[in-house]
């Protein structure tokens, strides 16, 4: 099975991207899907996270509660780790099951963290979907509703733009408009279906 990971920084537009490969019979594994299905209420992930900070990171309906558990860890890198030692190996297990159980003809692996994380040794190709710098702070802004600084803090957790595409093996630009991406995506997907026949 070919797997082409997507990535890029936010504000990028990888889901425009991703959503377009899955109108094209693309099966699209998503890193972030996964890391909100696996803290669902009673989950052993999820019970993991509350013995490790507390009855607090849980609202009363049993779901995770994202912003304590945000604060909990924003500026202790100890917490951080430790949450992430929870949460990435279930995260990779997951990911794992899904791409054994595509069944298109290649299958994406869409994780905007994909070469922080080191998942590119899943995939077989690497596709950055990119955009200016104040294109990506502009759009999360607008999208989000969040201030600039929070945005800039992201990106700087995020690879520099210009490491991200120097990893890629394809780009597309996404600074047009949602017809252009579709048109580049749809071009993509006819150069991995003929790779796949070659």
């Amino acid at each position: 099975m070919m797997v082409v990971g997507v990535t890029g920084g936010i504000g990028s537009g990888k889901s425009a991207a991703t959503e377009h490969f899955q109108k094209l019979g693309i099966t699209v594994v998503d890193a972030d899907v996964i890391a909100r299905a696996i803290v669902a209420p009673n989950s052993p992930v999820l019970q993991a996270i509350v013995a490790q900070f507390g009855d607090e990171v849980v609202h009363a309906d049993g779901s995770l509660n994202r912003a304590k558990l945000r604060a909990a860890i924003f500026a202790d890198d100890v917490a951080k780790q430790q949450l992430n030692s929870i949460m990435h190996p279930a995260i990779r297990d997951e990911i794992h099951r899904q791409l054994a159980a595509a069944t298109s003809p290649y299958v994406i692996l869409s994780a905007p963290l994909l070469l922080e994380n080191g998942l590119e040794h899943l995939c077989n190709r690497v596709l950055v979907v990119d955009v200016p710098e104040a294109v990506q702070l502009q759009r999360t802004v607008n999208r989000d509703s969040v201030d600039e600084a929070q945005v800039l803090s992201i990106m700087a957790a995020q690879l520099k733009r210009a490491e991200r595409t120097a990893k890629a093996d394809d780009i597309i630009d996404n600074s047009g408009s949602l017809t252009d991406l579709h048109a580049q995506v749809e071009k993509l997907h006819s150069q991995y279906l003929k790779a796949l026949n070659e």
